[in-house]
């Protein structure tokens, strides 16, 4: 194996099988990937791999770009290379200064390589306190996934790992019953002051801070078993004994003991396969498709798309939204009283919701992607302007019923944006959305709706809405469509030199 040129495009090399292998920028890994699985020409000896697009922001300056191969860690390139024209060394770090590194989920995040005993500190203290928490409320927690992997294999936390992983098996056996228990968990984690963000029915995150400002998530996975099979979010659907889970065991993670399954090497054959001895720094999860659709019927049915959405504004987390204003919002800040409240559903990165609020509006922004309005919300914050942001799910009926009835019990002149929102979901989301306009609007508010009808180019991730169906969904809530329109937009993320088919409306209740 050798590699034969590394340019702005990518690398290529000769190959021969599927090894993995790490890319470094002076010194720090920065990504990971097969030279079988993730080639552009997988089966040609020599193989071109592209650089991921998440990392291609940071490709501007001077730099020693090495690979090596990651079990053996024999180098196989390394040489002084320029990128771009900017006169600097390039640095692949968060705000805070902490290096970035491509996680499992193609994410540049703040990986544990290069973090001290200091800096993991917080970390195990936040698994003590959920771990003791989970325990009165009755339940059996125990680290699970990369935690637990790198717990048996190495003693401490894997290196290109970026979160913390727990899990638990119910003593229940239906998933109402699982979904109940794991809500009950989070609520309990809340009271103790704990910051939680829910996947599923039956999976949620408990988010830290650490001392220089890097995010982490400690993931919290339910599971239960169902006539000889373990079921654990979010990837496991295997034949499992229960005496391999209970009574627990421990296992030494970074100088402390912690719970750990009965037979730790079980689990972890099946979350990762038989080869999980063997270190992996680009592993993907092959969930078969089976376990996928039971797993998303009993426990995801409330986060349609949300994984496409999330890759999408991943490489923007904490970046300002660009600049601009949609037609749709200049419309309702053209025809709504300065008094009127504005929500802005489905914001995306906050682009009009901070163009609005610039304008002297009170706005609230709305999306279900964690961290997608972070951008936003601190430019306001900087300008001192009226921004709230607030997560809802469409997909979610307690998410849609819990704010609209906080805005229902509280009544003030609003008006609702939503830009390719009702387009951006399914059609349960789309009921929900006609509901939680129904809740927010009943005080003669007014909701100004685009969606793409299908004509046009195709842009990414929507699906076509029909108009006339939207109209009578809004109807059946309350609403009396006073407006609609057929419009070319032009988007250039869709493409610039072709638009696409839009449909608008605008609704009234009374």
């Amino acid at each position: 194996m050798r590699v034969r040129s590394v340019d702005e495009k990518g690398m290529l090399l000769w190959a021969i099988g599927n090894e993995p292998l790490d890319v470094l920028f002076d010194g720090q890994r920065v990504w990971s990937f097969w030279t079988g699985r993730d080639a552009d020409l997988p089966f040609l000896p020599w193989r071109r791999f592209g650089w991921p697009r998440p990392l291609r922001q940071y490709l501007d300056g001077s730099t020693t770009v090495t690979v090596r191969t990651h079990v053996a860690g024999r180098v196989l390139y390394d040489s002084e290379l320029r990128f771009g024209s900017a006169d600097r060394r390039i640095s692949v770090v968060n705000a805070a200064g902490a290096p970035l590194g491509m996680d499992k989920s193609g994410k540049m995040t703040a990986t544990f390589e290069g973090r001290s005993q200091r800096d993991m500190r917080p970390l195990l203290d936040a698994i003590s306190i959920v771990l003791a928490g989970l325990e009165r409320a009755g339940v059996e927690p125990f680290l699970a996934y990369g935690t637990l992997l790198g717990a048996v294999r190495e003693g401490d936390f894997l290196g290109h790992d970026s979160d913390a992983d727990l899990g638990y098996v119910s003593r229940h056996q239906h998933p109402c019953d699982v979904i109940l228990e794991s809500f009950q968990l989070q609520r309990l984690l809340r009271r103790e002051g704990l910051h939680t963000y829910r996947y599923s029915g039956a999976a949620f995150r408990v988010d830290l801070v650490e001392d220089d400002g890097t995010r982490r998530g400690l993931d919290v996975f339910g599971g239960f078993m169902d006539s000889g099979r373990l079921y654990l979010m979010g990837e496991v659907g295997e034949d499992f004994r229960p005496e391999w889970i209970r009574p627990r065991s421990t296992v030494t993670l970074s100088g402390r003991e912690f719970p750990a399954p009965a037979r730790p090497e079980e689990l972890l054959r099946a979350c990762y396969g038989d080869a999980w001895r063997v270190p992996d720094p680009a592993f993907r999860f092959r969930t078969p498709r089976h376990t996928v659709d039971q797993l998303n019927g009993w426990f995801r049915g409330g986060s349609a798309f949300r994984r496409d959405w999330q890759r999408a504004f991943s490489r923007f987390r904490g970046q300002p939204p660009p600049k601009g204003v949609s037609a749709l919002a200049q419309l309702l800040h053209e025809e709504e009283s300065s008094e009127t409240q504005v929500l802005d559903v489905g914001a995306g990165r906050g682009r009009d919701a901070l163009w609005l609020a610039r304008q002297g509006r009170s706005v609230t922004a709305y999306d279900y992607v964690p961290g997608s309005l972070d951008g936003a919300a601190s430019a306001a914050a900087e300008r001192g302007l009226t921004l709230g942001v607030r997560q809802l799910n469409l997909t979610d009926l307690r998410s849609v019923l819990g704010e609209g009835a906080r805005l229902a019990h509280a009544p003030a002149p609003r008006a609702m944006l939503a830009q390719h929102v009702a387009d951006a979901t399914n059609g349960y989301g789309r009921e929900s959305l006609a509901r939680f306009a129904s809740l927010a609007l009943r005080d003669g508010g007014r909701l100004y709706l685009e969606v793409w009808t299908g004509g046009g180019a195709s842009p990414a991730r929507l699906l076509p809405v029909d108009l006339a169906q939207m109209q009578r969904r809004l109807e059946r809530h309350g609403g009396r469509v006073v407006r609609t329109e057929e419009l070319e937009e032009r988007e250039a993320e869709v493409s610039p030199d072709r638009a696409m088919a839009v449909g608008r409306l605008v609704a009234q209740w009374a």
